[in-house]
């Protein structure tokens, strides 16, 4: 095992971290830029290093001041957490490169998944169902593009081959509209990741957003731990995640849930990891791998008892998986509300210093923050403060504790997003389960009128 590691991101996660490894008995060296001096974890840390000012290229974006705070601390291995570098394949390269141990897959693993034509490729060789589409980038051609477009059928979605968080996707209902919406899309993506890559893809009309968690170690071994349903979601950024997923039989998650882990195994993939698919009409349709831990993670960990970082800086340290596919059962029903500092239904950032944080607890809540009272809330980045976990015996259970839960929070000086949390907590169709991606994005529209 590691005797020090070094966390290279803020927030919540950077907490989340810096407590698997006080269990595991490593001291944890947290990393801050200006703006987040007085951060929780900054205080607890074993030792904390500066690495630049408030903006991320020159703090939590940069990459030599990171391995230089590695190295003049002695740490042994560095974990991204997510955002940031996570899923950053130089980063990882340059960490091992270094002499470090990058606490997640190897460098090859997130080119390949971290490109989505390539990480397509790679699953139809595995034999993970993926959505109709392009087998690879769309040429130049538009007499080409269209002809895949019509053998797809509208509507279809164009997508940047190195996309993520929302960002450069499009959706094409027409002919008409098609060799435009490429080029625009082009244009997007190589403003915002660098590669003008784009690729096609049936658009579904109503699927659910369900993702299969994985974790692999070095040894060639793997698992799945069930899944997430997290279709409830506002421009592609996740709201509130559930795990199980209400309504889709066993036999499906297992057969998919083994499908993930025979194309780990083929891939040579090591650490914690997750398949995200659209699933509709009883069928899943794989869209994406994120090559690192999830935000959604706890809920997982309370319906499996894993603990996913933990097991992460195990595997990284040269230890096989502590349990087996069998061993995972799933207890109970788990549900995550993400709490932004923002304004509730405008979701216009709200930074700004907290003047009274009181989170919830009780049987069965855990809450994921790096918030306290007279904390400031930096408006440089991602807006979520906290997380809060419900564990219940069936879904029922859980969602009461959850609307319990959220009347005890209080967080004064700030905007936060608890009072949606609170209505949709009450709305009939997410209480009876099963909602798609777009009921979110619908609800918001209807209640504006």
């Amino acid at each position: 095992m590691f005797k020090k590691i070094l966390v290279a991101n803020r927030g919540e996660i950077a907490l989340r971290i810096q407590r698997a490894c006080r269990e595991l008995g490593v001291k944890a060296v947290m990393v801050y830029s200006e703006a987040d001096r007085d951060a929780k974890y900054v205080k607890l840390a074993d030792e904390a290093v500066c690495i630049g000012p408030a903006p991320s290229p020159l703090s939590y974006l940069n990459m030599p001041a990171i391995i230089s705070a590695a190295e003049v601390t002695d740490a042994e291995a560095i974990h991204p957490g997510y955002g940031f570098l996570a899923e950053n394949a130089d980063f990882a390269e340059r960490v091992e490169k270094s002499g470090f141990q990058f606490i997640g897959p190897t460098p090859d693993s997130i080119r390949i998944m971290g490109d989505k034509v390539s990480a397509k490729q790679a699953m139809i060789r595995a034999g993970v169902p993926c959505v109709p589409g392009s087998e690879g980038e769309l040429p130049d051609d538009p007499v080409q593009i269209r002809r895949i477009a019509r053998t797809v059928g509208y509507p279809v979605i164009i997508k940047a081959a190195g996309g993520g968080g929302g960002r450069g996707m499009r959706v094409v209902h027409t002919e008409a509209a098609l060799v435009n919406a490429v080029q625009m899309t082009k244009a997007e993506a190589t403003a915002a990741f660098g590669n003008p890559a784009v690729y096609m893809e049936k658009f579904l009309q109503n699927p659910r957003h369900i993702e299969i968690q994985v974790l692999a170690d070095k040894h060639r071994n793997a698992v799945y731990l069930g899944e997430r349903d997290c279709s409830m979601q506002r421009r592609h950024q996740k709201v509130i995640e559930e795990a199980p997923a209400p309504g889709i039989p066993r036999k499906l998650i297992e057969r998919i849930g083994e499908r993930c882990v025979a194309a780990c195994k083929k891939i040579g993939y090591r650490g914690a990891g997750t398949f995200e698919f659209l699933y509709e009409n009883g069928e899943f349709y794989f869209i994406e791998m994120n090559t690192r831990v999830q935000v959604e993670h706890p809920v997982t960990e309370l319906i499996t008892g894993v603990d996913i970082v933990r097991t992460q800086i195990m595997v990284a340290a040269g230890e096989k998986l502590p349990f087996t596919q069998r061993q995972i059962q799933i207890n109970g029903h788990a549900i995550e509300c993400r709490v932004n500092a923002e304004d509730p239904y405008k979701f216009t950032p709200s930074p700004g210093r907290i003047t009274m944080w009181h989170a919830p607890g009780g049987p069965g809540v855990r809450v994921d923050s790096h918030a306290y009272t007279n904390y400031y809330v930096p408006p440089n980045y991602d807006s979520m403060i906290g997380k809060i976990i419900v564990h219940g015996d069936t879904r029922e259970q859980a969602l009461a504790r959850m609307r319990t839960a959220l009347m005890e929070t209080v967080v004064e000086g700030i905007n936060t997003n608890v009072p949606l949390h609170c209505e949709l907590m009450v709305d009939a169709n997410f209480v009876a389960g099963g909602t798609n991606i777009h009921y979110l994005e619908e609800w918001l529209a209807q209640r504006k009128r």
